[in-house]
């Protein structure tokens, strides 16, 4: 592959990613806004996004299957056109009803361009630098995931939240023609693997059950933390407008340069150690956001999204150095695996939320923690 290629790959992958993640987060900064003009409780609004990932669990493990038969082309052109329509379907709709369907079947059609791609990357990258590859994926997600909430929240009070989901629709589609366009082949014939790996077979490794499972405790941790803090900062002592609560989001951008840095740390250290390491930071941030002071939420936040990013990506690393084949079928069930844990965390943090406040969620977080702890002992007895 010429420098060139590995350029264009990479370009357009984040983009895609990228895309593709603004559509699922940006109902979150305007929750308050959302529950007041459909006059719904604090956890059906939550729906908006959870709706959206519980879509995405469904949808992991077919997908995974296609892109281990099949070129990456026709699903990402599927994907992306599917998504763009319910968007628009979001920013037309009076019904909230129809707006959590729309959501579900944006969810639904996501992995085609996240799943699938991070498969296309590991039967496409040489393995050395993978880990790094992986990271810039991540770093995709975090550019995503604040490039939604950014819209969600800054384009809402000058128009309305509903034109956010039209630009986002608009962006996915281009991501989407770049992608169906210029992305190569892989060079060898992989779009059929002879014997395929089955999803019960990879369950069974214990090395990749672990790592399954540290995308589940990690990301219902980092999604409860991230899908509350709006009510938080809404209320008491903080009163923080709708543009406030926003601004915060921008502490995601830490993100984005986690993702590559936890590659190199990977390949430095290990994925155990970066994976112990991640976790650490995660449990002293949460505690530090538990204080009623800005300053402290903003630098807690700082520090969740530093060691989450890291776990995640040194997460998606470890897994990827793992296969020899089942790409597909393995990173759906790390995707499945990761949006189990959002949904659920986010569903468990809002009644923990509404029975205890902030406080009672948070220590609710830190005890999932453990998860990506075992998870970080096991791969350093392995490297």
């Amino acid at each position: 592959m010429t420098d060139t290629a590995y350029f264009r790959i990479k370009l357009i992958v984040f983009a895609l990613v990228s895309a593709s993640f603004t559509n699922v987060y940006i109902t979150q900064p305007v929750l308050p806004v959302l529950q007041d003009e459909f006059a719904v409780d604090l956890v059906m609004v939550s729906f908006s996004i959870s709706g959206v990932i519980l879509g995405i669990a469904l949808s992991n493990l077919p997908f995974g299957m296609l892109i281990d038969r099949y070129d990456i082309q026709p699903i990402v052109l599927v994907g992306g056109t599917m998504v763009a329509a319910a968007g628009l379907v979001c920013a037309l709709t009076d019904n909230f009803w129809v707006l959590i369907a729309a959501r579900f079947v944006q969810g639904l059609f996501i992995p085609a361009l996240t799943t699938c791609l991070a498969a296309y990357l590991a039967k496409t990258i040489p393995l050395a630098s993978l880990s790094v590859v992986m990271g810039s994926y991540v770093s995709a997600t975090v550019l995503g995931g604040l490039g939604g909430r950014l819209l969600g929240g800054w384009i809402h009070p000058p128009l309305h939240w509903r034109y956010a989901f039209i630009t986002a629709s608009v962006f996915i589609l281009i991501a989407t023609f770049m992608a169906v366009k210029w992305l190569p082949k892989p060079a060898k014939d992989l779009s059929v693997n002879k014997t395929p790996v089955s999803f019960v077979s990879l369950l069974k490794r214990k090395e990749l059950f672990l790592i399954f499972l540290c995308a589940l405790g990690s990301f219902s941790v980092f999604s409860s933390v991230f899908n509350y803090l709006p009510f938080r900062l809404e209320g008491a002592p903080f009163n923080f407008s709708t543009e406030s609560i926003t601004l915060v989001f921008l502490v995601y951008i830490t993100g984005i340069f986690m993702g590559p840095t936890a590659g190199r740390l990977s390949n430095r250290f290990g994925s155990g150690n970066t994976l112990l390491l991640g976790s650490g930071i995660l449990a002293v941030s949460l505690l530090v956001i538990l204080m009623q002071s800005v300053v402290a939420i903003v630098i807690g936040l700082i520090g969740v999204c530093m060691g989450f990013f890291m776990v995640h990506a040194a997460a998606v690393g470890a897994l990827n150095k793992k296969l020899t084949s089942g790409h597909g079928r393995a990173n759906a069930l790390y995707v499945l695996f990761y949006y189990i844990g959002g949904g659920l965390g986010i569903t468990a943090a809002g009644f923990a939320y509404k029975q205890g406040g902030w406080n009672v969620m948070i220590l609710l977080s830190i005890t999932m923690l453990i998860i990506p702890v075992l998870t970080g002992l096991s791969e350093r007895k392995q490297n």
